[in-house]
């Protein structure tokens, strides 16, 4: 008796840890409920041609299997690959594809008859709309399959293995012929690894500061490199699509990036080269950037970027950076240099200039423009002129001029002057059209630019379309979507934006294209019906209100059906921080009422389907000086979260002595302060979140100081240092392999251990195979288990017993 007294007690103690929480652990199920509506099939994705002909509708697989997750991979310079196909570890599986007449819904549809082997993903057009290309993964490679659009048919390129990491590359040289980067037909054996080391790994630093974040799967030594080499080495091929003839041109390279150069005068590549680095991922490895004929010989090397190490937090390199190369006949190639060093907080009258090359590439750059602020984007226009887009990091703010690119000097005209963060007056994205070469400009007709917009307001968004007239910087509204619908317009089917192709949904009706010409009445083009009717029986109704100091905060409260007045349930807050330098933007309103409710693996509005409310997107706003704003972080997430509580109970759907708060990533973070700091939840939710901030030490989300500049604010901010104060029982879930900057599993299981240690209420759930975000069906149905037994255990059933 006093063995079996001792076993059990011991037995008791293990419980109390968390090593024996389950008797058999296993995956568990959501209720049938929810889990109807993870395998309910998603709405077809839409994919219209360039020449706006033909429409393919794309069903893909919405989660794989936990097996097809655990496929091996190799960490690869910041990224994963998956060995087997020379590409990305994670890509989509296309379970059928169709196409049609996109203006004719009574047009049957052709569907393309895919092998079942392998996951085909990718879809891609020819410029003129006649073919397109499907990528297929495969155990032994990543294929290139070609397709001809009137036979609804795909071909294999034969011979032809992919590259498909670092990037994905392929280009269009027309609509008959593409240039692809293709495994090196020399590569050799995979290397191998040594059995015992030869030399130990040094690293050196002397005075020059290289404050990184913190990555994951980085190389770590001369092997990592080697293997990197192997694996992202590739040859330029061209593919002819009507013969699927292809041949090798130029040399092997690490080809980070293949363009297209307009009027078909070469090519611009940009290759990866040593010396690799160690401490940051590989799209911050140095390039050297060259101009190729389009039969692979070297015409002209246009500049060399450095490698990103010793870049000041937010900075950039210093040299060239960010190369384009025009998609239009005059064949330029721009790029930034940075005039301040790279440095942000560097005081300079202008931080960047624009440099041009012209073709023949035998002459000097020259200059074409500066920019007051960082050199934020440069969109080509159809008549030789450009979109200059710079950044003001002091304010949060952006401008976007119209610039003549030909005459250097010319004083840019200012168009749009908005802190970033300002979505109700947002123009939108100017509309572009594809060339024959496959690029994209932006369309000029007569002087104006059609600009397509989310129409973000006080009620909710309402898209738009407007027609600026740039000479005089004025716009005249062409559509927006009424106050019934959210309509989404896609594409102007005329230069003028008098017909469009549009998306139409509402709370009822499933999201479907649409014909508008002129004021008559929308046509449909398709007829989708809804995949989860019962969803529609959910209520959601936009609530504002205010916080304490006056800042507008809003949320999207869900309603479970059945829910009769004034009856409380239990309540989950799920929200996810955001910075502000302008309070008046702080509580701007994102979503709309009318938009039809689709609901992905991991929201936590699968569990209204369980009877709970859930109060989503929570406005969770951190106002001030971006510089300094994370101060006063716990303070205003504070503030946020007692209005929301308040607000809730004020409608009778909520009993705030039995509410949670959750969230994922940032929004973990902000769970674990407000358990810490606050009496205002009964339990909490964290997923993939990071609880110690000295584990991020060159700053984290919108953070610009180091550790060692604000060190009160990074201990402040860290709830690891602070779990004896996290009183209320907290749900921990991390996938296994995170390999987002900063939220790497270690954080919750140090948070564990501490929680464990000071005697808190806390379950950690690791997920196998998982990254930041979790994809296989026993995932996501067991981390809705998890969920919505963690809110019965601690907030009580949420239905009323009968």
């Amino acid at each position: 008796m006093r063995l079996v007294q001792t076993l059990f007690g011991f037995a008791a103690s293990l419980v109390a840890f968390g090593v024996l929480a389950d008797a058999a652990p296993s995956y568990r199920e959501p209720s049938n409920a929810i889990r109807a509506v993870l395998d309910a099939p998603g709405i077809p994705v839409r994919i219209v041609d360039p020449a706006n002909r033909t429409l393919a509708l794309v069903e893909v697989r919405r989660h794989p299997t936990l097996a097809e997750v655990s496929r091996p991979f190799v960490p690869f310079a910041g990224a994963r690959l998956d060995p087997a196909s020379n590409g990305p570890d994670k890509v989509g599986h296309i379970s059928r594809l169709s196409l049609r007449e996109l203006l004719d819904p009574r047009a049957p549809e052709r569907v393309v008859a895919l092998p079942e082997d392998g996951d085909f993903y990718g879809l891609e057009f020819s410029p003129d709309g006649r073919r397109f290309v499907l990528r297929r993964r495969t155990d032994q490679a990543t294929e290139l399959w070609a397709g001809d659009v009137a036979g609804a048919s795909v071909r294999q390129v034969p011979g032809v293995r992919l590259v498909a990491a670092p990037r994905a590359s392929i280009d269009w040289l027309s609509s008959d012929e593409l240039v692809a980067v293709t495994v090196d037909r020399a590569r050799g054996a995979v290397p191998a690894k040594a059995a015992v080391a030869t030399a130990p790994l040094v690293k050196e630093s002397y005075g020059r500061k290289s404050p990184e974040a913190t990555y994951q799967d980085l190389l770590r030594n001369p092997f990592d490199e080697a293997i990197f080499d192997y694996y992202a080495t590739g040859e330029l091929t061209r593919i002819e699509l009507a013969t699927l003839a292809a041949r090798v041109i130029g040399k092997p390279g690490v080809y980070a990036e293949v363009s297209v150069i307009g009027g078909g005068r070469g090519l611009m590549v940009e290759r990866i080269v040593h010396p690799y680095s160690h401490a940051i991922p590989g799209s911050g490895f140095g390039r050297v950037v060259e101009v190729l004929d389009l039969e692979g010989k070297a015409v002209r090397p246009v500049g060399r970027i450095a490698l990103r190490e010793n870049v000041p937090i937010g900075g950039v390199v210093q040299g060239p950076r960010n190369f384009q190369a025009s998609p239009l006949d005059d064949g330029a190639l721009y790029w930034a240099e940075a005039l301040d060093g790279g440095d942000p907080r560097r005081k300079v009258a202008q931080r960047d200039r624009l440099m041009r090359l012209d073709p023949p590439y035998d002459g000097a750059p020259r200059e074409v423009l500066r920019t007051t602020h960082r050199l934020a984007g440069l969109q080509a226009l159809s008549d030789g002129r450009a979109f200059v887009t710079e950044y003001d990091r002091d304010r949060v703010w952006v401008k976007t001029f119209l610039a003549d690119l030909t005459r250097p000097g010319s004083e840019p005209q200012l168009l749009f002057d908005l802190s970033q963060r300002d979505r109700y007056n947002a123009p939108g994205s100017p509309q572009p059209r594809v060339l024959a070469n496959g690029r994209r400009v932006i369309e000029v007709k007569d002087g104006q630019v059609l600009f397509f917009g989310v129409g973000a307001g006080p009620e909710g968004e309402r898209p738009f379309v407007d027609r600026w007239q740039l000479a005089e910087g004025r716009k005249v509204r062409l559509f927006q979507s009424d106050a019934s619908h959210y309509e989404l317009p896609l594409l102007a089917l005329d230069a003028g934006g008098e017909r469009l192709l549009t998306q139409r949904e509402s709370a009822t009706e499933p999201p479907n294209l649409m014909l508008r010409e002129g004021t008559s009445a929308p046509r449909a083009l398709t007829s989708l019906p809804d995949p989860t009717p019962q969803l529609r029986a959910i209520t959601r109704e936009l609530v504002k209100f205010k916080r304490k100091d006056g800042v507008d905060l809003s949320f999207w409260l869900y309603r479970p059906a059945g829910l009769k007045p004034g009856e409380k349930r239990p309540t989950l807050l799920w929200a996810y921080p955001q910075e502000f330098t302008d309070a008046t933007l702080a509580g701007q309103v994102s979503g709309s009422p009318n938009r039809f409710l689709v609901l992905s693996g991991l929201s936590p509005v699968n569990l209204v389907l369980d009877g709970f409310v859930v109060l989503d997107d929570v406005r969770m706003p951190v106002v001030g000086n971006p510089e300094t704003v994370n101060n006063t972080f716990i303070d205003q997430i504070t503030m946020n979260a007692e209005a929301a509580v308040a607000k809730a109970a004020e409608l009778g759907v909520t009993d705030p002595a039995r509410v949670a708060v959750g969230g994922h990533s940032y929004g973990a973070f902000m769970t674990a302060n407000l358990l810490a700091h606050t009496d205002l939840f009964k339990t909490g939710i964290a997923r993939s979140g990071a609880y110690n901030r000295t584990l991020t030490p060159f700053g984290f989300q919108a953070e610009r100081r180091t550790l060692w500049e604000a060190p009160e604010a990074y201990l402040k901010l860290s709830p690891f240092l602070v779990a004896q104060k996290i009183n209320e029982p907290i749900l921990l879930i991390h996938g296994e392999l995170d390999n987002n900057p900063g939220t790497f599993p270690e954080q919750s299981e140090r948070l564990f251990a501490a929680l464990s240690g000071v005697g808190g209420n806390v379950r950690f759930v690791k997920l196998p195979a998982e990254s930041h975000g979790y994809a296989a069906r026993e995932s996501v149905g067991h981390v809705q288990w998890e969920m919505s037994e963690w809110l019965r255990k601690y907030l009580g059933e949420p239905r009323p017993a009968p």
